[in-house]
């Protein structure tokens, strides 16, 4: 460990839309906000090629420009961005107690408050052609990506509720959608099963899995595996969408903030307040409903705003 021990009014622990916002808000304040990006700088945004979604772009624009923008906004507030990722953490369960953070196991840091904005990761099957084609057609957000398909032919990855809603949203503006279910049932609400197959447009095949993505730069098709035959056929399409679910980044917090089963971190009421006196969550960390860029950076700004509050109620 390092022998001195920074001591910070206000540390931001992840990057993203989030992070950036809190940070702007927070400099703003004259909260002098340190923040560490984690190990991808910008987050889950960086690895999308069009953004058209986020007010203020009528063009639009890409998330890893996006993400630069709002840095650079961050910046000019004041904020000092530094590359590292919290390891270990130690949060005060007093007000106005300090809380301890280790950096790339090493570095120590002492903070007045700690806005926390880690993000959640979308599961991916792993394939090595799903990983090469991801902007290019296969995504794992079709509020994000789906204007991008409309009138064309797609396929839904999933069985759950989320792969129903984004089957159902995509069949408002897509040609047609297939849903590759693993098993001969949905394990969706009976709500957003009943809506599945209400829908003219949607195709479930049950028994059915991704078995590879087509294509050299961008998605040109899909072949499917029926694991009960082993039979596979392919299937054009122009976009893939996976939607099994996403995994919280909250695993140096476990024992030390509240979580759901899911492990998202549990904030209070309408606030970002976690069950830490002076520690505060936005983004993704925490929302597991909506996980869109205007949201999070909207819970960004929250979370600096409860910050200061904290802070100012201590003096």
């Amino acid at each position: 460990m390092s022998e001195t021990i920074e001591r910070i009014k206000c540390l931001i622990i992840g990057s993203g839309p989030a992070g950036y916002t809190a940070a702007i808000y927070a400099s703003r304040a004259d909260l002098k906000p340190v923040m560490y990006t984690g190990m991808q700088m910008g987050g889950q945004l960086t690895t999308t090629t069009e953004v058209d979604n986020f007010p203020g772009y009528p063009e639009g624009t890409d998330g890893t420009a996006m993400m630069e923008d709002l840095k650079k906004q961050a910046e000019r507030f004041g904020t000092e961005v530094r590359f590292g990722l919290a390891t270990e953490v130690n949060f005060s369960d007093k007000v106005g107690g300090i809380h301890k953070i280790t950096i790339d196991g090493t570095k120590e840091i002492e903070a007045e408050t700690v806005i926390i904005t880690t993000g959640a990761t979308a599961k991916y099957l792993g394939l090595e052609s799903e990983e090469r084609l991801k902007g290019g057609g296969v995504s794992a957000c079709a509020t994000c990506d789906g204007f991008f398909y409309r009138k064309q032919d797609v396929i839904v990855v999933g069985a759950g509720d989320t792969a129903a809603e984004e089957a159902t949203y995509l069949a408002n503006i897509c040609n047609k959608v297939t849903m590759l279910v693993r098993k001969d049932h949905m394990r969706a609400s009976k709500a957003m099963i009943h809506r599945v197959e209400k829908t003219e447009n949607i195709e479930v095949l049950y028994n059915s899995e991704l078995d590879e993505v087509l294509g050299d730069n961008v998605v040109e098709g899909v072949r499917v595996v029926n694991n009960q035959t082993q039979n596979k056929h392919e299937i054009e399409v122009t976009g893939v969408f996976i939607a099994i679910g996403h995994t919280p980044n909250t695993d140096i917090f476990n024992g030390q903030l509240e979580m759901d089963e899911t492990g998202y971190l549990v904030t209070k009421g309408k606030s970002t307040k976690t069950n830490k006196p002076g520690v505060f969550a936005a983004g993704d960390v925490q929302d597991h409903e909506y996980r869109q860029a205007v949201t999070a950076a909207g819970t960004g700004c929250m979370a600096a705003l409860d910050a200061e509050r904290y802070l100012g109620s201590l003096e």
